[in-house]
């Protein structure tokens, strides 16, 4: 499907963008209190040096799908555990020349030998196959950054990948995250991944230096050669070999075939705003569905995280999943009925059946849906006003745990993630079909300008997030940092409303009351975002850029 201006249920949408201007923003760097300022550029990722990182290729004349190519890149050598080049994920653009919004979708399809029996009983080792080599999936990542590159990059293919094979040929020191990470993953290593990440018998700690010389290799045949090698060639025979020595399903046949696809992205009003997300066969919509429903209401200021507020979104956002589970589906076979979900109509008849004082009991539909734990998020915007919010992962942390031979690349394990009962549902592991992916990046407009780009990791719990911090925002007043920090909740089955710690014990306590199952979480998500700042005149004149304090990464701008 090709996107041309996305559509709104037959509305067309057509955004008008603001000129640049000369003026000119003191350059700050984000902190948990307080949002990073620019005036000609904003990067927010998971890592300091994956945001420095896509500041030098802005600063080298790039723009903002150059960046976000080297942002990625970097990721994958500074937060190993959680996204790269054998992953997947789902990226969210606003071309500013061509007044235009896409969604780019890099989860890839399912490989043409995969046998969903063996992902569920009476398979002996059902459990253990979501786990390794039966479980990755093909890895479209690089074919996406390629062809966000080839349509719309200003620098050579090649250069963007200079900080990141830097990174992982000079190494960089561990941080507390990354090194906890290691260490709780370091047993099930091969000892080819051991020799990397604990040369000396032992996992790297917080401090050490972590050099990733086969890493720095791939990067660097991906610069020269381009995404070509990895699904062509040596790279791709590498994680063919592989991939059949563990007894695989993937093989370079499915390499081969992958291609990055680009889709119209779905949107809503809400209120005086129009916000976006990606489209199927990516499954953001109930985070739509969630600010449709709670749209019905028009909160005071003194409601944010109220206990009035939160019941509120607690049904919400429990009906959102409940949608979610029953309707979610690869858009050729099984397309979710998002004329319905997304209209006013659904919303009002839904919220009109929601009891103002008491909590409802969850009751699941048939089959489950569940997507990757370990992920990142980052956003990118640049002086001409173009974005990039882009989610990417792994699955689980180190995804199945493999890593191919001589190549420092780790496989995913996408395929843990599909729903396999009843055998044969719209979510199974279907052979050569599309990979759905929970990932919500999201833009919000304004006045026909792009307003906000924002998004999280968090597994199921990123398109419940994402509408908070979108509410936050316009519901609330708040700034993009202050949206991002604000404590959250979140529904996890079978029938709990996690709270983080920073909502009191009265909100929480009244919430039970209302006969909610409350459980306390430390950290909910870690997301990233910016604000497009215009002038009296509509001109672009800067931005602002914001970083989840409950993680370790930077927004920063120039």
């Amino acid at each position: 499907m090709k996107a041309g201006r996305f559509a709104v249920w037959g509305l067309i949408l057509i955004w008008f963008f603001g000129c640049a201007q000369d003026a000119r923003l003191e350059v700050k760097a984000g902190s948990a209190e307080e949002s990073a300022q620019a005036p000609s550029g904003m990067i927010s990722s998971a890592h300091p040096l994956a945001t420095q990182a896509g500041l030098e290729i802005l600063q080298a004349g790039g723009n903002a799908f150059d960046a976000a190519v080297a942002v990625a890149a970097a990721l994958n050598v500074v937060e190993p555990m959680s996204s790269g080049m054998g992953g997947y994920g789902t990226i969210l653009i606003y071309d500013a020349e061509n007044r235009q919004a896409r969604f780019l979708d890099s989860s890839g399809r399912i490989p043409a030998a995969v046998d969903s029996d063996a992902f569920r009983p009476p398979t002996p080792g059902y459990l253990e196959n979501r786990k390794g080599a039966k479980a990755v999936s093909t890895p479209g990542n690089v074919n996406a950054w390629e062809a966000m590159s080839r349509e719309y990059g200003r620098l050579p293919w090649a250069q963007l990948f200079d900080p990141a094979v830097k990174l992982a040929g000079e190494g960089f020191s561990l941080d507390e995250r990354t090194a906890s990470s290691i260490s709780h993953a370091f047993d099930v290593f091969s000892p080819y991944a051991q020799n990397i990440y604990g040369p000396s018998g032992r996992a790297l700690a917080s401090g050490d230096r972590l050099a990733q010389p086969d890493l720095a290799r791939s990067l660097k045949l991906i610069a020269e050669q381009g995404a070509e090698v990895f699904y062509h060639g040596e790279i791709g025979s590498a994680i063919d070999r592989e991939m059949k020595e563990k007894g695989g399903f993937l093989s370079i046949d499915d390499l081969k075939q992958d291609r990055a696809e680009w889709w119209d992205p779905i949107g809503i009003e809400y209120r005086d705003t129009i916000v976006i997300t990606a489209s199927p066969p990516a499954t953001a919509f109930p985070s739509l569905i969630r600010l449709g429903l709670m749209s019905q209401w028009n909160p005071a200021g003194s409601d944010h995280n109220s206990a009035v507020y939160l019941h509120r979104f607690a049904e919400v956002t429990k009906h959102a999943f409940w949608c979610r589970l029953a309707y979610a589906g690869d858009p050729d076979i099984a397309p979710p009925p998002l004329e319905m979900l997304l209209s006013p109509a659904y919303w009002a008849e839904t919220v009109s059946k929601l009891d103002p004082e008491k909590a409802s009991e969850f009751i699941p539909p048939e089959g489950r849906m569940n997507s990757g734990t370990d992920t990142t998020h980052f956003v990118v915007a640049d002086r001409w006003g173009n974005i990039v919010s882009a989610t990417q992962t792994l699955g689980n942390a180190f995804g199945s745990r493999i890593m191919v031979q001589g190549t420092g690349i780790w496989m995913n394990n996408s395929l843990a993630y599909c729903t396999f009962e009843p055998k044969g549902n719209p979510m199974d592991a279907h052979a050569g079909h599309r990979k759905l992916s929970g990932d919500c990046p999201t833009l919000i407009f304004k006045e026909d300008r792009p307003w906000f780009a924002l998004g999280t990791p968090g597994g199921h719990t990123i398109g419940q997030t994402v509408p908070q911090m979108v509410m936050n925002i316009i519901d609330f007043g708040m700034d993009i940092q202050q949206a991002i920090a604000a404590p959250r909740i979140s529904f996890m089955e079978p029938d709990v409303i996690f709270l983080e710690e920073e909502i009191p014990d009265e909100v929480a306590e009244r919430l039970k009351q209302m006969g909610h199952h409350i459980e306390r979480a430390r950290r909910l998500g870690n997301a990233h975002g910016l604000a497009l700042i215009y002038d009296e005149n509509g001109g672009l004149m800067g931005f602002e850029g914001g970083a989840d304090p409950r993680g370790g990464g930077l927004a920063q701008g120039y």
